[in-house]
C-alpha cells in the first residue's frame, strides 16, 4: 500500500509568515470568533456555533484552524458523508468512538441506550432523547478532565439520527467546558440547527480573492481573466483554486473557455471531474470504490479493490494529484471530489463498486452495511436482496434508527418483484417514516402501499396510518374525519383496533373542536353506538372500553346516560393497571373526561400518572401534553408555584426536542395572575398558527380564559362577551361545563341576569348527574347568584362547604369572594369581612393577583383597611431554575434532576448555585424551607 506523498492543499491559505495575523487569508473575524470559543471553553463556559456557507467557501479550513487553536484541549471530530446518510448513528459514532471506554460510567439507562444505538448491546429501540442525554453526559464527563472541542463537518449529510442527537446536545449545553462547532452548507434537506448561534461564512473580499488566485496560478495571469475568475467565484476560496486548473496558458492569458452558466458548486465539481480524466482507468476505478464506501476504511477499500483486480500502485496518481489521502483513513480532499468521482462513473460502474464492497463485508459482523451495498449494487428486481434489506431494517429499528429503517424498507420496496409483498413493505416503511418524524414521506409511502394489492385489513390499516400521521402532525381539523373513516372501515375486520381508533377519533375531535371538518364529537359518538363489531383478535382494556362507551352515551343521550358509565371508566383507570402503550395513547383523553365531569380525584391521579409514564418511557413527544394537563390540575388546585415549574419543564422539553407547542400554560398563568397585556400578547402571537393547524380547542379555551381574566379585573361586560363567545362554540365533552359558570357570574355582575338563566339550568342538570362536590359546589354558587334572601345564603354556604371538601382551592376562594360580596350588599359587613378576608388571603397566596385585588377592594368597602400584600412567589427565579429548585427540594440528586430535565449534572449544579444566590441561602435544607415559605 502506498501512502500520499504530498499534503492535501487547503481551500484557504494563510498569509505569509511575515504577516502579524496568524489566521487564514481574509478570515480575521471568523478566526477571532473561533479563538474566542476555545478560550471560553477553557474558562468553563460552553459554546456552540454553526458555520453556514456554500460548498468550498472555507468552512473545513476554519474547522482546521479551530483545532489548531485547541492546544491543551481534547478534540472530537465527525463529518457527514452523503452515501452514509441512511446508516443510523454513523456520524455520532465517529464523534463518540474515542470515548466509548467510558460508557460504563454513565447511568444505567443511558449506558443501555447509547450501547444499543451503536450496536454494542442488545435491547429494544432506545428513545432518541435518552441517547441524546447519554451523549450529553458522556461529553460532559470527558470535559471534566480537560476542555473538549467538538467539530462536525458537512452536517447536511449526517444521518438523521446523528443530526437529531447532536442538535439535542447542542441545545442542552450550558455549564460544561465544551465548544461544539458545526459546518453546514445549503441543501434540499429540512433545515437543521435552527435557532443556534450562527456565523455565515461569506466569500473573500476582492483584494483577498485576487491574492489567493495569484498564489494558485503559475505564470502570468491576464488581469481581465483574473477579474473575471474573481467575479465568477464570488470570493469562494475553493473555486479560486480550482477553476483555473486544467486551463491552458492561452486560455488563462486571453480568457477563452472560462464563461460557464453552471452553478458554482457544479463548476467546482466539474473542475475536479476534469482532473480525473487524465488519471489511469484503474486509478479512477479505485477512487470509485473509495467514494462508494462511506466509512473511509482503507482495509475494506483495498480488499474490494483486490477483488476486482486493482493493485496498490493504482492510488499513486490520485495521491500525487492531491485528490485523496490513503492512510489510517481514506480522505478525499473535499466532499466535492468524492461526489465528482461517483457522478462521473456510469450506473454499471457504480453497481460494480458496491458489489465489490458488499462481497468483502462479513454478514455476521456488519450485516446492515453489507445489505445496503448489495442493494446499491443491484440493478433490477431481486427478492433475496429485498429480504436482506427488510431484515436489516428490523435490526436498525431495534437500535432506534427509524429513519434508517424507513430508507432500507423503501429501497426494499423498489427491489421487490411481488406486488403484494411490495405493498406490505411500503406500509411498513410508512410506519417507520412516521415514527422518524417524516410525515410527508410517510404519506407518500402509504399511497404507494394503497396502490398495491393489499387485503382489506391492510387497506384499513393503511387508512388508519394516514389518519394517525395527520393527527400527530397537526392535531387539527382533518384528523377526526380521517380517524373516523378508518375506524368504520376496521369495524368488520378487527373490532379491537376499530374501538381503539374510535378513542383516537374522540381525542382528535376534542383537540379540533369547532375547527373539525367532519367527524366532530357527536359524529364519532353516533358511529360508536351504531357500529357492527367484527372479530376481536385482542381485547381493549376494560377501562378504555368503558371510556369509549361512556363518551358515546354522554354525547348522544346526555349526562344521565353517559356520566355513570364514565365514572366507572375513571374508577377503573385509577384502580386497574393499564399497559404503558395504552396509557400513553389515552390518558390524555381520560384526563379531559375527568375535567369535564368535575372529578378532581380522578383528574389528580390520572394527570400525575400520565406525566410519570411519559417520563419513564421517554415519550418526549407526548410529555409536553402530559405536563400541560398536570399543570392545569395544579392551577385549579391553587398551586401556582408548582404549576409555574411544570410550565418551565414543558418548555425545557419542547426546546430540547425542537418542537412547537401552543403556550397554553403560559397563557393560563398570565390570566390567573391578572396580567392582561402578557396574556393578550401570548394569545395574539399564537392565534395565526393555531388557526392554520385547526386547533379549535385552544381557540375556545382562549375565550374562556379571557372571561376569567375580565372577571378578576371587574370588567364584567367584557367577561360576558368572551364567555358567551366561548359557550357558542363549545360543543360536547368539556368546555361548555367550564364556560357556563363564567357566563352566569358575568351576566349577573353586568346587570343582565336574564342571560344567565339557561346556562345555569344546563349546568345544574350536568352537576346533578356528575354528583361530585366540585360540580355541586359550583352549581350552588351559580344558583345563589340568581336567587335572593335566605335561599341565596343557603346556597352560598352549601357552595363553600362542598368546595371545601375538594382539592380545587381556586373554586373555593371564588365562592368565599362571591359570598362576601353578597353579604356586603346585604348590609352584613361583619360577616362579609370573614369571607372576604379568607378569599383575599387564599387568592394572594395562590398568586391570583386580579381576583386578590377585587377581594381587597370589597374589603375596603366594608370599612376594613386591607393592605396590598406581595404575592408570595419565586418570580425572581427563571422557570427552569424554579423547576430545578423544586426537584432538589424533593431530594433528587443532580444526575436524577438532569435526567428528568435533559441537562448534564454539571449544568444542574450551575443552576442550583444561581438559585442559592438569588434566594440568599446556602444549602438544600434551606432551599426546602424557602420553598415551603413561598407555598404557605
Amino acid at each position: 500500500m502506498r501512502h500520499s506523498r504530498a499534503p492535501v492543499p487547503q481551500p484557504a491559505s494563510p498569509l505569509p509568515r511575515t504577516s502579524p495575523w496568524p489566521g487564514l487569508l481574509g478570515r480575521r473575524t471568523e478566526c477571532e470568533t473561533l479563538s474566542g470559543l476555545v478560550a471560553a471553553a477553557k474558562a468553563g463556559r460552553s459554546q456552540v456555533l454553526v458555520l453556514r456557507g456554500d460548498a468550498g467557501i472555507g468552512k473545513t479550513a476554519l474547522l482546521d484552524f479551530l483545532l489548531e487553536r485547541a492546544v491543551g484541549c481534547q478534540v472530537a471530530r465527525a463529518a457527514g458523508v452523503e452515501s452514509e446518510m441512511e446508516l443510523a448513528f454513523a456520524g455520532l459514532h465517529q464523534l463518540c468512538s474515542p470515548y466509548l471506554d467510558r460508557l460504563s460510567t454513565l447511568p444505567a439507562p443511558q449506558q443501555q441506550a447509547l450501547g444499543t444505538a451503536f450496536g454494542l448491546r442488545a435491547g429494544t429501540a432506545p428513545d432518541r432523547f435518552l441517547v441524546g442525554l447519554a451523549v450529553l453526559t458522556l461529553l460532559s464527563e470527558v470535559a471534566e478532565e480537560r476542555p473538549l472541542v467538538c467539530v462536525v463537518d458537512d452536517v447536511q449529510w449526517l444521518d438523521h439520527a446523528s443530526a437529531q442527537t447532536l442538535e439535542f446536545v447542542a441545545r442542552r449545553l450550558a455549564a460544561e467546558p465544551v465548544a461544539m462547532v458545526f459546518a453546514v452548507r445549503p441543501s434540499d434537506r429540512e433545515p437543521t440547527l435552527t435557532g443556534l448561534p450562527e456565523l455565515e461564512v461569506r466569500g473573500l473580499s476582492t483584494t483577498d480573492a485576487r491574492a489567493l488566485l495569484d498564489s494558485a496560478v503559475t505564470g502570468t495571469l491576464d488581469p481581465r481573466v483574473r477579474d473575471r475568475v474573481v467575479a465568477e467565484s464570488h470570493g469562494n476560496p475553493l473555486a479560486l483554486l480550482e477553476l483555473p486548473r486544467g486551463r491552458t496558458p492561452a486560455e488563462l492569458a486571453g480568457g477563452f473557455g472560462l464563461p460557464d452558466a453552471t452553478p458554482l458548486a457544479g463548476r467546482i465539481e466539474d473542475s475536479f471531474r476534469r482532473r480525473l480524466t487524465p488519471l489511469p482507468e484503474v486509478t479512477r476505478r479505485l477512487l470509485l470504490i473509495a467514494a462508494a464506501d462511506p466509512v473511509g476504511d482503507p482495509v475494506l477499500v483495498w480488499r474490494a479493490a483486490e477483488r476486482v483486480g486493482i493493485g496498490p500502485d493504482a492510488a499513486v496518481p490520485a495521491t500525487d494529484a492531491g485528490l485523496v489521502e490513503i492512510g489510517t483513513h481514506v480522505r478525499f480532499r473535499h466532499p466535492l471530489v468524492r461526489s465528482a468521482v461517483y457522478r462521473a462513473a456510469s450506473p454499471e460502474q457504480r453497481r460494480t463498486a458496491h458489489r465489490a464492497l458488499a462481497s468483502c463485508l462479513d454478514p455476521g459482523t456488519d450485516p446492515d452495511r453489507r445489505a445496503w451495498h448489495r442493494a446499491q449494487g443491484t440493478g433490477g428486481l431481486d427478492e433475496d436482496v429485498a429480504a436482506e434489506l427488510e431484515r436489516a431494517a428490523v435490526r436498525v429499528r431495534a437500535r432506534g434508527g427509524q429513519a434508517a429503517a424507513a430508507v432500507f424498507l423503501e429501497r426494499a420496496v423498489a427491489l421487490t418483484p411481488d406486488p403484494g409483498r411490495r405493498a406490505r413493505r411500503a406500509l411498513a416503511a410508512a410506519h417507520s417514516a412516521n415514527l422518524a418524524g417524516a410525515p410527508e414521506r410517510a404519506l407518500d409511502l402509504v399511497s404507494t402501499a394503497q396502490a398495491g394489492p393489499l387485503d382489506e385489513l391492510d387497506r384499513a390499516r393503511a387508512e388508519l396510518l394516514a389518519a394517525q400521521v395527520t393527527f400527530a402532525a397537526t392535531r387539527g381539523r382533518d384528523a377526526p374525519r380521517l380517524l373516523l373513516s378508518a375506524a368504520r372501515r376496521l369495524e368488520p375486520l378487527d373490532a379491537t383496533l376499530a374501538r381503539a381508533t374510535y378513542l383516537d377519533a374522540f381525542s382528535a375531535a376534542v383537540a379540533a373542536g369547532r375547527e373539525a371538518r367532519g367527524g366532530d364529537l357527536r359524529d364519532v359518538a353516533a358511529a360508536v353506538l351504531s357500529a357492527g363489531w367484527g372479530p376481536s383478535p385482542g381485547a381493549l382494556p376494560r377501562s378504555c372500553a368503558l371510556l369509549l362507551d361512556g363518551l358515546a352515551l354522554l354525547l348522544t343521550q346526555g349526562p344521565g346516560a353517559g356520566v355513570p358509565v364514565l365514572h366507572q371508566a375513571l374508577a377503573a383507570l385509577r384502580d386497574e393497571p393499564l399497559p404503558e402503550d395504552d396509557a400513553l395513547r389515552w390518558l390524555w383523553l381520560a384526563c379531559r373526561t375527568a375535567r369535564a365531569l368535575f372529578d378532581d380525584l380522578s383528574w389528580d391521579v390520572l394527570s400525575e400518572r400520565q406525566v410519570r409514564v411519559a417520563r419513564r418511557t421517554g415519550a418526549l413527544s407526548l410529555l409536553p401534553m402530559a405536563l400541560t394537563e398536570r399543570f392545569s390540575m395544579q392551577l385549579f388546585a391553587g398551586n401556582l408555584a408548582v404549576a409555574t415549574s411544570l410550565v418551565g419543564e414543558a418548555a425545557s422539553v419542547t426546546e430540547a426536542i425542537g418542537s412547537r407547542v401552543t403556550p397554553y400554560g403560559a397563557v393560563s398563568l398570565a390570566t390567573w395572575r391578572g396580567r392582561e397585556a402578557e396574556a393578550r400578547a401570548l394569545v395574539d402571537a399564537s392565534r395565526e398558527d393555531v388557526v392554520r393547524r385547526g386547533e379549535g380547542l385552544w381557540l375556545i379555551s382562549a375565550d374562556w380564559t379571557t372571561s376569567v381574566l375580565m372577571l378578576g379585573l371587574c370588567r364584567y361586560d367584557e367577561a360576558l362577551s368572551a364567555a358567551e363567545g366561548a359557550a357558542r362554540e363549545a360543543d360536547g365533552l368539556e368546555l361548555w361545563t367550564w364556560v357556563e359558570p363564567e357566563v352566569v357570574e358575568a351576566a349577573v355582575r353586568s346587570g343582565r341576569p336574564e342571560r344567565a338563566t339557561v346556562p345555569a339550568e344546563r349546568f345544574s342538570t350536568f352537576a346533578r348527574s356528575s354528583g361530585t362536590d366540585w360540580a355541586l359546589g359550583v352549581d350552588a354558587r351559580c344558583r345563589a347568584l340568581l336567587t335572593h334572601g335566605e335561599e341565596a345564603e343557603a346556597l352560598y354556604r352549601e357552595s363553600v362547604e362542598r368546595l371545601g371538601r375538594t382539592g380545587i382551592r381556586v373554586a373555593l376562594a371564588r365562592a368565599h369572594l362571591l359570598f362576601g360580596e353578597w353579604l356586603r350588599r346585604e348590609g352584613r359587613r361583619r360577616e362579609a369581612r370573614d369571607h372576604l378576608r379568607t378569599a383575599h388571603r387564599m387568592l394572594v397566596d395562590m398568586g391570583m393577583e386580579a381576583f386578590a385585588e377585587r377581594a381587597r377592594q370589597e374589603l375596603t368597602g366594608t370599612g376594613e383597611t386591607a393592605r396590598r400584600r406581595v404575592v408570595a412567589t419565586l418570580d425572581e427565579l427563571t422557570p427552569q431554575e424554579a423547576q430545578i429548585a423544586r426537584l432538589a427540594a424533593e431530594r433528587l440528586t443532580n444526575p436524577e434532576i438532569g435526567t428528568q430535565l435533559f441537562l448534564s449534572p454539571r449544568t444542574v449544579e450551575w443552576h442550583l448555585r444561581k438559585v442559592f444566590t438569588k434566594l440568599g441561602i446556602g444549602s438544600r435544607r434551606e432551599l426546602v424551607a424557602a420553598l415551603a415559605r413561598a407555598d404557605a
